[in-house]
């Protein structure tokens, strides 16, 4: 509350906020400068509160509500707002998921249920075709399977099996995650089981704040379609590459399941929950942290490092030479 008061103190001090500025904050979703200092003092609670590292968020709460005080974030509107207080936040603590994020359409302010967030979820998954965008045969007898986003293994076990059926009989796969931005680790964990023979693989392990609990990922027992097994597999990455489509990169390249051709990803590990600020304010907080079993350690602020190093627009003209080459 202190931080509140300093941070009206000083528009009345400085005389910032002129009209233009405060119809130009409103239009973009924020009224004034009392409104700047509310969204920030609510992200900051959501931070401290839920963020996987609680040693780190007295560093975190210190810098921004430094530059809350500056006026750093004075006559900002909603967009340029996130934008700055996720470049500060970075700053501080360079993990990937922790954002401030800004949407053009309006949200519900009502926090949603695990129920109501997962239906959202999935909805949104099924729109997308389970985050499958491609399913080809190459010259050669080569799969390949471009992934958007990592579907759950239970809405998206169907389409996941059926991608898989048709690759069934390939020499080789290209598993192309470069435009992948994430999804739901039980998918992960899904695509990954389909290259190893059983159950008995540990995968990962995630780390929950909230319970204070682990949760263990092995390769699943039973799958909708036949194992890809005994044949090579190349994962195509990119600079955007993230999140579960990192999951699935990193895994594979750690159990030597996979080799890695492209660029180095971009490095967010961490799941991670939203929460509303404003109708168009969300705060990104990881709740949890992922530790793969052979690793010990994950791919957060480092990315996944490619096998095989080439910039992202030649890396399947590369690894479909190699996977021509190796033929089995």
């Amino acid at each position: 509350m202190g931080m509140r008061h300093d941070a009206e103190a000083d528009v009345r001090a400085t005389g910032t906020g002129t009209e233009e500025e405060r119809l130009r904050m409103r239009a973009r979703g924020v009224a004034d400068v009392r409104e700047t200092a509310r969204i920030v003092e609510d992200a900051l609670d959501r931070i401290v509160a839920g963020y996987v590292f609680p040693e780190r968020t007295a560093e975190i709460e210190a810098a921004i509500r430094g530059r809350l005080a500056a006026g750093a974030y004075d006559a900002l509107d909603g967009a340029e707002l996130c934008a700055a207080v996720t470049a500060h936040l970075q700053e501080v603590c360079p993990d990937k998921h922790l954002r401030l994020l800004w949407q053009d359409e309006p949200q519900s302010v009502v926090p949603e249920d695990d129920d109501a967030g997962r239906a959202a979820f999935l909805a949104g998954l099924r729109a997308e075709s389970q985050g499958i965008r491609a399913v080809e045969r190459l010259d050669g007898n080569v799969g390949r399977i471009e992934l958007r986003r990592i579907a759950d293994a239970g809405a998206g076990a169907r389409a996941i099996g059926a991608a898989m059926e048709l690759v069934a009989h390939t020499r080789a796969l290209l598993l192309d995650l470069r435009g992948c931005l994430g999804g739901s680790p039980e998918g992960a964990a899904m695509w990954c089981s389909y290259f190893f023979p059983d159950d008995q693989v540990h995968l990962n392990d995630i780390y929950e704040r909230a319970t204070d609990s682990t949760r263990q990922y092995w390769t699943m027992a039973h799958l909708p379609a036949p194992r890809y097994l005994d044949r090579p597999v190349y994962v195509l990455t990119s600079a955007i590459t993230f999140s579960g489509g990192e999951d699935v990169a990193y895994t594979l390249q750690a159990h030597g399941r996979a080799m890695v051709v492209g660029e180095t990803t971009r490095g967010g590990a961490h799941p991670t929950a939203r929460h509303p600020v404003t109708a168009h304010i969300t705060v990104a907080v990881p709740t949890a942290r992922t530790v793969n079993a052979v690793t010990g350690t994950n791919w957060e602020g480092v990315g996944v490092r490619p096998d095989r190093p080439v910039p992202a627009e030649r890396a399947l003209e590369v690894a479909y030479e190699e996977a021509r080459r190796n033929e089995v």
